[in-house]
C-alpha cells in the first residue's frame, strides 16, 4: 500500500511538469512595448489616455468654474471637468504612437 501511494504522489507530480510545455505557448513573450500573444501576433503597448483624462478633468473644472460666474457655479465645474477629460484624454492618447501593428 505505501509503495503504491508513493507511486501516485509521483505520477502527480510529473503531470504538470509533462504538460509544462503545452502550457508556455500560450503565455505572452514581453520584449519592451512589445509582445507577441498567444496566437503569435505582434502587439503594442500603447496609452490608454487614463492621466491625460485626469488632468484634463482637473484643468476643465477649474477653468470652468472661473467661467461661469453666475449662481453656484455647478453647471460651470462639471461641463469644464467632462470637456477637459475628453480632450485630456485624446490629447494622451494620440500623443506615442508607435509603428507596430
Amino acid at each position: 500500500m505505501r509503495k503504491m501511494m508513493l507511486a501516485l504522489a509521483a505520477t502527480s507530480l510529473a503531470v504538470p511538469v509533462a504538460m509544462a510545455p503545452e502550457a508556455s505557448a500560450r503565455t505572452r513573450y514581453y520584449s519592451g512595448k512589445t509582445w507577441y500573444d498567444g496566437q503569435g501576433r505582434l502587439r503594442c503597448r500603447r496609452n490608454n489616455g487614463t492621466t491625460g483624462l485626469i488632468v484634463g478633468a482637473a484643468g476643465g473644472a477649474l477653468i470652468g468654474r472661473a467661467i461661469d460666474t453666475r449662481g453656484s457655479r455647478v453647471t460651470g465645474t462639471i461641463v469644464g471637468a467632462a470637456a477637459g477629460a475628453l480632450i485630456g484624454r485624446e490629447v494622451e492618447r494620440s500623443r506615442k504612437r508607435y509603428v507596430c501593428r
